[in-house]
């Protein structure tokens, strides 16, 4: 069952997303549902996740190091929905998950995805009040990065009365978190006296990679190379101390798919898992056999004719060329659309050009790429659709896709990508700024998940 065009006012609007393959008639009626809830949703194709995680299941599995995959899933999945994405990627054959937050990877336990599925990496905290001992009662492993989150961790571990399983942070050169390799003779000592004492189970070493997603920058090949040549020397010198531990990890997506010399015993891709690569720099993402999971779309507001010469939003940066219709899009920056994504024109009260971000407009004539005109405000974008709305069929009511997959050039689908560029701004932050008041609806989730996962989700958000 598909979606086609909706009535609206005795006729039919026009739909710029794709024909929504719907599970039931349940599915359609979650659809309908969300249009009326509001006038944006966001559409995560399950199947899609399960895909990109096979895919980087099958490169890691290539590389011949024997190493698991960890899904992560921090940050709500990247905005694509915490439980849902996990459980794609479980299905996708992730066996850890990576939540970064204790909230989240709390949250993954308590939705029934325990122990027997995988493990759980939470690493950012505040260890004076972070709840250290119930992430260790739920069987979540922890890092530690100083000598302050061990002592807590310890302390943690003592009172419940079993041991921590402890990943250790390096620094690498990253600058951000981990022990520093001049302060590890002194961590290696109290990690030593931790598990001598019972505390802590060392499961694993991990860093993170700073540039790994630009491999054509030969100062950034040098750089990253550095930091795993650190990285081996943090190795050695907990072997030397008899904290050898089990579980190493380096590889973000970019080296997990272009460096498997360092996939070691586990990779920790991300955007990868979200159908993106790295850095555009990188390619696309169908040169990695990755697909795009997501799709935002609208459904227009006001339509009307404007002459030229006239103003479109706050600050007259976009001053019409000609006469024209606009739209409203009834999506702005408190959903998340970003206000640097705004479209100015030469005419307008900067003086420069910028393009704003890209929607596809289905019109009677076929697809057309348009763009925000002025600034992004509170809860909408105008849109100068560079015509007649009349002469195009284009009414309110209309559903546009601000991007989705990006099914090639004759489609006019922009990607996260496209929207990244006027932004000024990464994929990453396209997705992961959107607000909860946008439904979040799944799709192929009944022929993803099996049947037990499927009782997991709300079901009013499966399409």
């Amino acid at each position: 069952m598909s979606n086609g065009p909706r009535e609206h006012n005795g006729s039919m609007s026009l739909n710029a997303a794709p024909s929504w393959d719907f599970s039931s008639d349940t599915g359609y009626q979650n659809y309908q549902r969300a249009l009326g809830a509001y006038p944006g949703q966001v559409i995560v194709d399950l199947a899609a996740l399960k895909s990109n995680m096979q895919e980087l299941v099958r490169v890691v599995a290539a590389s011949g190091s024997g190493a698991q995959v960890m899904g992560v899933i921090k940050a709500d999945a990247y905005g694509h929905g915490l439980i849902p994405s996990a459980l794609a990627a479980l299905a996708g054959g992730a066996r850890w998950l990576g939540s970064a937050q204790p909230r989240e990877a709390l949250a993954l336990r308590r939705a029934g995805i325990g122990v027997d599925r995988c493990r759980i990496l939470a690493w950012m905290y505040n260890a004076q009040s972070a709840p250290l001992d119930e992430l260790m009662a739920n069987d979540i492993d922890i890092s530690v990065g100083s000598l302050a989150d061990l002592a807590q961790v310890v302390k943690a571990a003592d009172s419940l009365g079993r041991r921590a399983r402890v990943h250790v942070e390096a620094e690498t050169g990253f600058g951000r978190g981990g022990f520093t390799a001049d302060t590890f003779d002194q961590t290696l000592k109290a990690l030593q006296e931790a598990a001598a004492h019972g505390s802590i189970d060392l499961v694993g070493l991990w860093s993170h990679l700073a540039v790994a997603d630009m491999p054509g920058v030969s100062e950034f090949v040098e750089s990253t190379q550095a930091q795993i040549d650190s990285f081996e020397e943090f190795s050695e010198r907990m072997r030397q101390a008899g904290l050898e531990p089990r579980v190493r990890h380096l590889a973000n997506t970019a080296a997990t798919l272009t460096r498997p010399q360092i996939h070691y015993d586990l990779t920790r891709p991300g955007i990868g898992l979200y159908g993106y690569e790295p850095d555009p720099s990188m390619g696309q993402p169908s040169t990695y056999h990755l697909q795009p999971a997501m799709t935002l779309q609208a459904q227009l507001g006001t339509v009307k004719n404007l002459p030229a010469g006239h103003g479109i939003s706050y600050g007259r940066t976009y001053v019409t060329e000609h006469p024209t219709s606009t739209v409203i899009m009834p999506l702005g920056y408190a959903d998340g659309i970003h206000r640097s994504a705004s479209g100015f024109d030469q005419a307008g009260a900067t003086g420069q050009k910028h393009l704003g971000g890209p929607v596809r407009l289905m019109t009677a004539q076929g697809p057309k790429l348009v763009r925000v005109a002025g600034r992004v405000c509170m809860d909408q974008c105008v849109l100068d659709v560079k015509g007649l709305a009349s002469d195009m069929g284009v009414q309110e009511g209309d559903t546009v896709v601000l991007f989705g997959p990006g099914r090639g050039e004759e489609f006019a689908e922009p990607t996260a990508d496209d929207w990244a560029r006027p932004a000024g701004t990464i994929s990453y932050e396209i997705f992961v700024c959107l607000r909860n008041r946008i439904p979040r609806l799944y799709l192929h989730a009944p022929q993803t998940l099996p049947a037990e996962d499927l009782a997991l989700l709300d079901p009013n958000c499966v399409l």
